[in-house]
């Protein structure tokens, strides 16, 4: 299987399966002189780990991280970072009876198509147990960018029908309940109707937004390697999420020419600002400075305990009733995730940046 590297200079390698010993993460890439323990990667960890809500899979794992490589003395040493997070409460024989039996909403068919072979614990690779190692990679790369005052906040926006409401926003929620949202009326709201769908062994999607501020203009490459389009790969590699925005995203299809650019203008300390932010701090593939604006939508989880219709290996058609331990929505765990792709493309970007201007060269090279 190829395609488990992502990033050019900052690269990470996931490995590993949902029920299989464990999953991990190689970082090749990783500047020395940066301060990481096993501490700074688990409290990610711990926002993404099964067994914590109503909401949520009863799969109890601690995710407990152990760096094996890349750390001397509290200090990343610029050797490639080795971490894993063992499995310790794998429960394969819940998935004995779908076998041979095409899951709807699962890579049960494909993978089949593809390899002839499939490992139907759990879902293997496919299983969203592997952004467990996103996640950890990501708590490095959000390090780096706290170095030089980039922050990632990610939320929960909406849960079927239920949306945030704007004028309720407060960030200190967002980790403060079970759905990840800054809304406390709006997860009241969330929470009576995920209840409701459990009852009937159904799930539900939903989306997650993402706010980066303090980003340096100038970040991206104008053509194939533009910012925000590799924010949209990182972020569709996710496996649950089915589309993205950044800034206005669909709304710019509604709007004229006049109601969508964003204005600029000068202020006293010679800064350069926008009256407005369709743009989601992208223009042409390249960070102009303000806030990126992104939207992320997840789809319900296909593991559902109602009567789905499905085909087996053999050619017949049959009826399914999934059991095990499942999400009844993906959303709020996936939001750390969403931060950790986030966090791993801006750093791999703003190091391939640094070798854009002779004058960048010259601060680090020049002998003077």
């Amino acid at each position: 299987m190829s395609g488990s590297i992502y990033g050019t200079l900052f690269r990470i390698s996931t490995w590993g399966e949902s029920h299989g010993k464990g999953v991990g993460v190689t970082i090749d890439g990783c500047p020395s002189g940066i301060s990481l323990c096993e501490e700074d990667v688990q409290k990610d960890l711990d926002k993404r780990k099964p067994g914590q809500s109503p909401f949520s899979t009863p799969r109890k794992e601690k995710d407990e991280v152990e760096i094996l490589s890349g750390i001397f003395e509290g200090k990343t040493t610029g050797t490639p970072i080795a971490m894993i997070v063992r499995n310790t409460n794998q429960r394969s024989y819940d998935y004995t009876e779908i076998s041979k039996i095409y899951r709807p909403g699962h890579t049960d068919y494909t993978y089949d198509q593809k390899y002839g072979f499939r490992d139907y614990r759990g879902g293997g690779r496919s299983s969203g147990r592997e952004t467990t190692a996103r996640v950890a990679a990501g708590a490095v790369a959000k390090k780096i960018l706290s170095e030089i005052g980039i922050k990632i906040t990610g939320y929960t926006s909406s849960i079927g029908p239920i949306k945030v409401n704007k004028d309720h926003f407060k960030e200190e929620e967002i980790w403060n309940n079970f759905l990840s949202m800054p809304d406390v009326e709006a997860v009241k709201l969330a929470e009576e109707y995920l209840t409701k769908l459990k009852e009937q062994g159904n799930s539900s999607g939903g989306s997650i937004e993402c706010i980066v501020s303090g980003m340096p203009s100038g970040l991206g490459e104008p053509v194939f390697d533009k910012l925000d389009a590799n924010l949209a790969k990182g972020l569709m590699s996710v496996g649950a999420v089915k589309a993205i925005e950044i800034g206005a995203g669909i709304e710019v299809a509604t709007k004229t020419g006049i109601e969508n650019n964003d204005f600029y203008q000068y202020q006293e300390d010679g800064r350069i600002i926008k009256e407005s932010n369709n743009a989601g701090g992208i223009i042409g593939g390249i960070s102009d400075g303000s806030d990126i604006f992104l939207k992320v939508y997840i789809k319900p989880t296909p593991s559902i305990e109602m009567t789905q219709r499905a085909v087996n290996k053999n050619g017949e058609n049959v009826e399914i009733n999934v059991e095990g331990r499942h999400d009844p929505i993906i959303v709020p765990r996936a939001v750390i995730v969403v931060e950790a792709m986030v966090a791993l493309t801006l750093v791999d970007m703003l190091l391939i940046n640094m070798s854009t201007k002779m004058d960048n060269v010259l601060k680090v090279y020049n002998k003077d």
